[in-house]
């Protein structure tokens, strides 16, 4: 079976770099104050700006949602076990992405 132990630590890990993500994201994705007074061309560089930190941070906080869901399971028998082959996933890759519920062949 898989070093859990291991698997907790990496997650953790993962969870705090995630939330410090989060976190740099909201910051960015703050509303853009009429009453700056920037160019037309600048405003419209922010607000493009502001839609990709916008898709960052939703992006972040669905792997934030899911890291802690592995968190959760990582001591369930089926956890590492690919939902869609049944396989198990690899200890490299459960490391490199603790939230990964497929193995790579089926992740395709």
């Amino acid at each position: 079976m898989k070093d859990t132990a291991q698997i907790k630590q990496r997650i953790n890990e993962e969870i705090k770099a995630t939330k410090e993500l989060v976190l740099k994201y909201r910051e960015l994705t703050k509303p853009i104050a009429p009453e700056n007074a920037i160019g037309r061309i600048s405003r419209m560089d922010a607000i493009n700006n502001k839609s990709v930190n916008d898709a960052a941070l939703r992006k972040a906080e669905t792997k934030l949602k899911n890291l802690e869901v592995a968190l959760s399971k990582v001591d369930d028998p089926d956890f590492g076990i690919c939902l869609k082959c049944k396989n198990e996933i690899p200890l490299g890759r459960i490391m490199l992405l603790p939230h990964a519920v497929t193995c790579v062949n089926c992740a395709k």
